[in-house]
């Protein structure tokens, strides 16, 4: 493989070139070449445009030339809408003019398959010998409205002019990029730069990330991701945004199968497994949404809001109708309310009657003659409260509509706080959402919409300025992290080597002792004290207790002889190819609570620890939570509190609590033994973890681990 050449450019003078170049120039809109060109010139870029034709002279009153080679002073930036069988040549005809980057907006690549993939490799050998950058292929250009500046060919340019604002936009899919961006400039909202990203074949997401981050234009950022290139470098940007004050925004594609393949498909990306993405995000404060339409509204309102103390609602509506529901929505959204202090409540009461004057504040029920002066008034006040953090306002038809809207969006802005209306829908409205469109304050025509935005605010203002988790190794865990058991041929370790690696990472398990005849697990068994459990030791026996290899409650001698004798004749009839090399017998050990904890290695994050409802709750609740591994004792104590299940570990009719402490520094210490063994460990689950009362601690009672087999690590070594 060739050595990488310096490049020539980086994201940002991408989107703030100096000249364009647009190969396959023409005056005719109904081409790609043709459109750009339009677009250029009709919003105004202030840069040097050079279009290349070799049958024109000029293109709408700009002199073309025949050949990139023949433009004069190296460009920065061409676009290229080409088929892709000429495609690939243009583009080295572009290196070799000293063109900084191309914007390949053809089809045809890694997304078409073999063929197309041969293709794109060949472009990126074009990246690595010249330094040149490559956006795309497969891809929409990108728009950045401050410069005036449009290279893409999309109908949704037909405007007067590009709406400039503070969100930064990037977006794999084109066409949903052109789309969200229509949707936003009929709304009013304005955007800093917009980046249609394709399959990525050079310049990926974390690129143009990065650039957003720094640049001053953009308060915050919207992401719509089918695959990540790059998930170690977008946590840390994701990091870093977080300490800019820039919210990160993000929809992905990939949350179910179907949508996997469809990403597959669409933009040759792998998009993982979206659960793992998921908690990913959540511990690095990215916001993480389903609709792009939702993701554009609340970056629009959390680009200009100021940042709350705390992300209580207080409910301000023009009828009792619209407060009832406004209260019934954030209850049910699981959102917290505000409550309004004695002498917030007091002054309202000066202007409202007393059961309006709380939140839901209702202006139908004034006391005083001016509905305008009420209006303000209780607003002011309501906002002025300590607890109220946002304010959602519900607006319904009434008498001086518009005027209520202007008086009360005035004293929103004036109150210094996040707010966001929700305006009754129809004609009616017209007026007032004029009205609020021309004052910048955000609104909504559906409750859906102000609820989803509302959630989205209180999961950004959450996370706050929480630093990522850093997990700090604890004392107790192995200073050298000694090698797996072998797994001799097998990928998968017997229940006592797993429990052996458990208990060096400090996590109890059940005093296991393993007999190989019977009169050592009657040994075994007297040693323990009755009662005792005995399983099969069989490598790659799955699913033990279906074929009658658990014994449970054996509680004398002879009992215990019997199951041996049970358990060796069970394994040689469901698996007679599997070698039976004995019993494990085990304490019988009744917790109060049944947890499950694992771990996996996921093909991009890495080592991903799980906690959730245990033994047979496992399939009946689907009750888990996820993390990267590793985590602190802390962080594993507050996953541990977002289960269903969490109840439990309290004081529960008449029952001391739980030890939660145990528990979750059993999930730390295991997130720790899979950040050791990531090169061996496939997957590792404890199930059940069985809980104790409080002071009783934690034990593993039963374990299973997938690894790679030595002689395969072998070979990849």
């Amino acid at each position: 493989m060739s050595r990488q050449a310096e490049y020539r450019l980086d994201a940002s003078r991408i989107l703030r070139p100096r000249s364009v170049a647009v190969i396959g120039a023409s005056e005719d809109v109904g081409k790609f070449g043709g459109r750009v060109m339009y677009y250029l010139t009709k919003h105004g870029f202030e840069g040097r445009i050079v279009p290349v034709n070799p049958k024109r002279e000029t293109v709408f009153g700009v002199p073309c030339v025949p050949h990139i080679s023949a433009s004069g002073e190296a460009v920065d930036v061409a676009l290229l809408a080409l088929p892709p069988e000429t495609l690939v040549d243009a583009v080295e005809d572009c290196a070799k003019a000293g063109v900084g980057a191309c914007i390949v907006m053809t089809t045809g690549f890694a997304e078409a398959g073999e063929e197309g993939e041969r293709r794109q490799d060949e472009l990126l050998d074009i990246v690595r010998r010249t330094g040149m950058r490559i956006v795309g292929p497969n891809c929409m250009g990108l728009i950045s409205p401050h410069h005036r500046m449009a290279l893409t060919s999309s109908l949704v340019l037909e405007t007067d002019h590009l709406q400039a604002g503070p969100i930064g936009l990037i977006s794999q899919s084109g066409a949903l990029m052109v789309s969200m961006y229509n949707r936003a400039d009929d709304s009013g909202i304005g955007f800093s730069a917009c980046v249609s990203l394709g399959n990525q074949s050079d310049l990926e997401i974390c690129d143009f990330l990065e650039f957003l981050i720094a640049d001053e234009a953009t308060r915050a950022i919207c992401i719509y991701m089918e695959g990540l290139r790059d998930p170690a470098r977008f946590l840390e940007l994701a990091d870093e945004a977080r300490r800019a004050g820039k919210p990160l925004l993000l929809v992905k594609t990939g949350r179910t199968e179907a949508g996997i393949a469809a990403a597959k498909s669409h933009t040759a990306s792998l998009a993982g497994s979206y659960d793992v993405f998921s908690a990913a995000c959540r511990d690095h404060g990215v916001v993480l949404l389903d609709d792009p339409d939702g993701m554009i509204q609340l970056a629009h309102c959390l680009a200009q809001w100021p940042t709350p103390k705390n992300g209580k609602i207080a409910v301000f509506s023009s009828s009792g109708g619209g407060a009832g529901i406004g209260v019934d929505r954030v209850s049910e959204a699981g959102l917290p309310l505000a409550r309004l202090g004695e002498e917030t409540r007091a002054k309202l009461r000066e202007i409202l009657l007393p059961p309006q004057a709380n939140n839901p504040i209702d202006l139908g029920g004034r006391t005083i003659a001016d509905p305008f002066e009420c209006a303000s008034r209780a607003y002011g006040i309501m906002a002025g409260d300590e607890d109220v953090g946002m304010l959602w306002i519900v607006l319904t038809t009434a008498p001086f509509y518009e005027r209520t809207a202007e008086v009360i969006g005035k004293a929103a802005l004036a109150s210094g706080k996040p707010f966001v209306f929700v305006v009754t829908p129809g004609s009616a409205a017209d007026g007032p959402r004029r009205v609020l469109r021309e004052l910048g304050c955000p609104y909504f025509d559906r409750v859906d919409d102000c609820i989803r935005v509302l959630k989205g605010a209180d999961s950004y203002y959450r996370f706050g300025t929480r630093q990522a988790d850093r997990a700090a190794r604890p004392a107790t865990l192995p200073k050298q992290v000694s090698p797996l058991a072998p797994a001799r041929g097998s990928n998968l370790l017997t229940e006592p080597e797993v429990k052996d690696l458990l208990e060096r990472y400090g996590i109890a398990t059940t005093g296991d002792i393993v007999a190989t005849d019977a009169a050592k697990a009657v040994a075994a068994a007297e040693k323990i004290g009755f009662p005792v459990v005995m399983k099969a030791v069989a490598r790659g026996l799955i699913h033990k207790s279906d074929i009658g290899a658990v014994k449970l409650g054996l509680g004398e001698a002879d009992a215990v002889a019997a199951a041996f004798a049970e358990i060796e004749q069970a394994v040689a009839r469901a698996a007679p190819g599997i070698l039976f090399e004995g019993c494990v017998v085990q304490e019988m050990w009744a917790p109060e609570l049944e947890l499950i904890l694992g771990v996996k290695n996921d093909p991009q994050f890495g080592p991903v620890v799980m906690c959730g409802a245990g033994g047979t709750l496992v399939e009946l609740m689907d009750d888990v939570v996820l993390a990267l591994a590793p985590v602190s004792v802390d962080r594993a104590r507050e996953l541990l509190g977002t289960l269903r299940v969490s109840p439990l570990f309290g004081s529960f009719r008449g029952r001391a609590p739980l030890d939660i402490d145990a528990a979750a520094e059993a999930m730390s210490a295991l997130s720790w033994l899979a950040h050791d063994h990531a090169a061996r460990i496939v997957e590792l689950d404890i199930n059940p973890l069985g809980v104790g009362l409080s002071g009783q601690g934690v034990r593993a009672l039963d374990a299973r681990a997938v690894v790679v087999p030595d002689d395969a690590r072998q070979v990849a070594e």
